[in-house]
């Protein structure tokens, strides 16, 4: 078995539409599990410098599949690991949301691990 490691990481500035509207941050935060390999998100770490609480989503085929709650001005650690496997083919995607009119720099750094 062979793992590959992933990451959809970076510092992304969005403003808020609120906490119910997430948006895609940015296309680099895209991902699509490739054929012959399975992957796991393994870890979620963040950054957000607003005096707001944000929230980060994970998105699977257009679903949310997990939130993230950044407080203000804080820093969150979630670890991931062996909490499910996707299936080549899944898409997931990072999408963000905070209070309207909040605007709010990210720092996020997902890890994801390819296993073939």
């Amino acid at each position: 078995m062979r793992s590959t490691p992933r990451f959809l990481q970076g510092v992304y500035r969005f403003e808020g539409k609120g906490l119910d509207a997430p948006a895609l941050l940015d296309a680099a935060l895209s991902y699509v599990v490739p054929d012959g390999v399975t992957m796991q998100p393994v870890y979620l770490r963040a950054g957000n410098s607003a005096a707001e609480l944000v929230c980060l989503v994970l998105v699977r085929d257009g679903q949310p599949m997990r939130y993230f709650p950044v407080g203000a001005k804080d820093g969150t650690h979630v670890a991931l690991r062996v909490v499910e496997d996707l299936e080549p083919g899944t898409s997931i995607e990072l999408h963000a949301a905070a209070p309207a009119g909040v605007s709010a720099t990210v720092v996020v750094d997902l890890g994801l691990v390819e296993i073939a």
